[in-house]
């Protein structure tokens, strides 16, 4: 009998609710698209924003005015930014950046129709037979308001909404058929083999409970169980029976989406006809840079023949989308092409209506996150899948830093309009004046610092860059010549100003001089919780998922995880006997013994080699080690077949380098432990025998790793052990799991350092490899 979770069903939600916004969205919006020069406010200034203009009204005044009423069948709803009785006067706030003169016309059209829509409920509510209505415009750089004013009766009100309402009600009708159809799916769903693998139920039981729960699980589930089917089945049959609208499957790499999309055609999402037994949207979305069909065109109308009319080819396109279920990336491109409309927007229209959605990390947890404005927007319960969780710290830090480079701002101002030559003269200005104040020498310079940690933001800089803010998104308005470069300076401008708004213990502002004109200022993000939290907590439920995700304290730490927070270590099916395990506890692989490190980390590869032929990847911890280790094996061993990861490789030479382990094939590769072929790859059986890690994979000390272990030290009291022993071990079993991926496979792994034979490391290595074999141990 194929296996099944069991639970209890929560009672549906009723049917055909739509919110304001998306009744408007769905109904209102006609002609281009028009994505030009006008860049957004942050939710964050958007917040601010509207709070901002409540707080100039008066004490009468109802801001968030809760509207519901039944129309033409529908249950409408929404919350409209304020009204005030005495005045009878409806406002809707939206904020902007720059001249409102470029806001695109589908937008205004857009905010129009949402504000008639509550004002018509707002009429019958309060039984009014006429509202003043006013759409406020605030510039969040000046405060300045723009107020578009109109008197609308109740009656005409009523009138336009109702046919708003007629028009939507057959969509309506059609997403509650189709969340009807795929609840009844999903409760008799069955796991699609006769059993699951050893240790993928006891994941796939943590998993539902946790859907069950409403809680974060952090599971460390070895590698060859079937974490993402493991993971995917459980939270699918959660859906009906807990309430979720969505998944959302979040992954570090593409490799990671091609393996949730081919669980999901697994489960019957679809099948070869491309048609699956299972009524599951499954949406799969792509950067834009690689969606983009023009790269290198404006997004609107007069530039790009797939943005002109965009509006007004959507519906069509939005309803084909939805009957076809299935829209990866190839899928989402040929449908956009048979419809003449951009493909990139198209799939950020459908994550609106599909019910699994697979994508990168940042669609939830970035500052501008597309997954994480909807479900706030829509009121949705979301269960998030994280694949390979382990990279999420680090990806997050990513996500809220900025850097900002002198050099760019030198080369562009050479070309730069004249209305942005003078800002651009003031913020180099203030730059040098900052590099001198600091006394920062070039890098290398002896008795001078090249770097430096800012205890406060440099406010004078920060005003500049608030003024070259607002200079740009005027140049890009009144120069839509002036390109790509400019529009970076831009967003990177912004993101600047906006993290330094945010500023606290959680971030390091750096100072680097690398030579004459070419110093960085950065944002550094040290510790992503303060930003991460509202996340996890905007979820019904979290999965984090990972072969190498302890210790649980670091990871609750760090990302801000709720205190209830589940861990689950879902012992592994592998055994000890599958792996030789050998530590060189008479090596070091420390700077200083680098190069007397060369001879004998040679002579080890080679014996092994000799002792069984076959791939093997030889990690090291950084590119200058591993070149000079490369060097001395192929003087010293020239009949071994060897290649080497180098920087900046490209995806078709990454792909080459994996295509020499065949499984009748014999040598060794070099890599750079924590890079491309260090996680996420997969070669089983013969295709690799070993791995030889010549490194424990720590963070160097320097002056900026010590500032993170301070403040780790502070924040946590575990600074040591956060900076640098965890996530270099993290590292190292991450590269060692490369060889044993499945029950059949044999295989050794040699680690080259001392310090591996300390109980504090061995005690962070997973407990099935068993006792090591350690040459030079007395």
């Amino acid at each position: 009998m194929p296996a099944e979770l069991g639970g209890d069903r929560v009672s549906d939600a009723p049917r055909l609710r739509v919110a304001v916004r998306t009744l408007c969205d769905v109904t209102a919006r006609e002609g281009d698209l028009d994505h030009r020069f006008t860049p957004s406010p942050s939710a964050r200034e958007g917040l601010e924003g509207h709070r901002e203009v409540a707080r100039r009204r008066g004490a009468g005044y109802l801001a968030e005015l809760p509207l519901t009423g039944e129309v033409a069948g529908l249950l409408v709803s929404g919350r409209a930014d304020g009204y005030d009785p005495a005045a009878n006067c409806l406002e809707e706030v939206k904020t902007h950046r720059g001249e409102l003169s470029r806001l695109a016309a589908n937008q205004r059209a857009l905010h129009r129709a949402q504000l008639r829509s509550y004002g018509a409920l707002l009429c019958a509510e309060r039984g009014l037979d006429a509202v003043e209505l006013v759409l406020v415009y605030l510039e969040v750089g000046s405060g300045r308001e723009t107020r578009v004013s109109e008197q609308a009766t109740a009656s005409a009100l009523m009138a336009e909404l109702t046919e708003r309402c007629v028009r939507y009600r057959d969509w309506a009708e059609r997403e509650a058929h189709h969340r009807a159809a795929r609840d009844a799916a999903l409760e008799a769903l069955a796991f699609p083999f006769d059993d699951f693998r050893p240790g993928q139920r006891p994941l796939a039981e943590a998993c539902y409970q946790a859907a069950a729960t409403g809680r974060v699980l952090l599971a460390q589930a070895p590698t060859g169980i079937g974490k993402t089917l493991g993971t995917l089945f459980p939270l699918l049959k959660a859906m009906p029976r807990h309430g979720l609208d969505r998944l959302a499957f979040l992954t570090m790499k593409t490799p990671g989406r091609r393996l949730a999309l081919e669980a999901l055609a697994r489960l019957g999402a679809v099948s070869p006809s491309r048609q699956g037994d299972l009524p599951l949207r499954v949406l799969e979305l792509t950067a834009r840079d690689k969606a983009c069909e023009y790269p290198g065109r404006a997004c609107h109308g007069e530039a790009c023949a797939l943005a002109a009319g965009f509006y007004d080819r959507l519906p069509a396109a939005r309803e084909e989308a939805a009957e076809r279920r299935w829209l990866d990336r190839e899928g989402l491109r040929a449908l956009a092409a048979e419809h003449g409309v951009c493909p990139y927007y198209l799939g950020q229209e459908m994550a609106r209506w599909s019910d699994v959605t697979v994508g990168d990390v940042n669609h939830w947890f970035d500052d501008h996150a597309l997954l994480h404005g909807l479900a706030r927007e829509n009121g949705w319960r979301v269960g998030l899948l994280v694949d390979e969780a382990h990279n999420l710290v680090g990806r997050a830090r990513g996500m809220y830093s900025v850097t900002l480079r002198q050099r760019d701002l030198v080369r562009l101002r050479r070309a730069a309009p004249a209305a942005l030559k003078a800002p651009l003269g003031r913020l180099q200005r203030h730059w040098q004046a900052l590099v001198r104040e600091e006394g920062l020498a070039d890098a290398g310079e002896p008795g001078r610092p090249a770097w430096r940690q800012l205890e406060e933001l440099p406010g004078g800089l920060l005003g500049v860059l608030q003024g070259l803010a607002g200079a740009l998104t005027e140049a890009l308005g009144e120069h839509p010549e002036l390109g790509v470069e400019w529009q970076e300076l831009l967003f990177e401008t912004l993101a600047f100003t906006r993290l330094a708004e945010r500023f606290g213990d959680h971030t390091l502002c750096e100072l680097t001089r690398e030579g004459r004109g070419r110093a960085r200022l950065a944002l550094r993000n040290l510790i992503p919780a303060d930003f991460l939290a509202p996340r996890f907590a905007a979820a019904r439920s979290a999965v984090l998922f990972s072969a190498t995700l302890g210790p649980p304290d670091y990871q609750r730490d760090l990302l801000g995880l709720p205190a209830d927070s589940v861990w689950r270590e879902v012992p592994s099916p592998f055994a000890a006997d599958q792996l030789e395990l050998r530590i060189r506890a008479d090596l070091s692989t420390r700077l200083r013994d680098r190069e007397a490190s060369l001879g004998p980390i040679a002579e080890e590869i080679a014996a092994q080699y000799t002792r069984r032929p076959g791939h093997y990847l030889a990690f090291f911890s950084s590119f200058a080690y591993l070149e000079a280790a490369l060097t001395r094996f192929g003087a010293t061993h020239p009949e071994i077949p060897v290649w080497a990861q180098h920087r900046g490789m490209a995806e078709a030479e990454r792909d080459a380098f994996l295509a020499r382990f065949t499984a009748d094939g014999r040598g060794i590769g070099f890599a750079v432990l924590g890079g491309a072929f260090a996680e996420g790859i997969d070669l089983p059986g013969e295709r690799l025998v070993g791995a030889f890690i010549a490194t424990l994979g720590l963070p160097p000390v320097d002056p900026f790793n010590e500032v993170l272990r301070e403040r780790l030290q502070a924040r946590f009291g575990r600074g040591d052990e956060y900076a640098y022993r965890v996530p270099g071990l993290v590292k190292v079993v991450q590269a060692a799991g490369r060889v044993i991926r499945g029950p059949e496979d044999r295989g050794v792994v040699v680690l080259l350092d001392d310090r591996f034979a300390r109980p504090e490391v061995r005690r962070r290595l997973p407990g099935w490899w068993g006792e090591p074999v350690m040459p030079g141990c007395r």
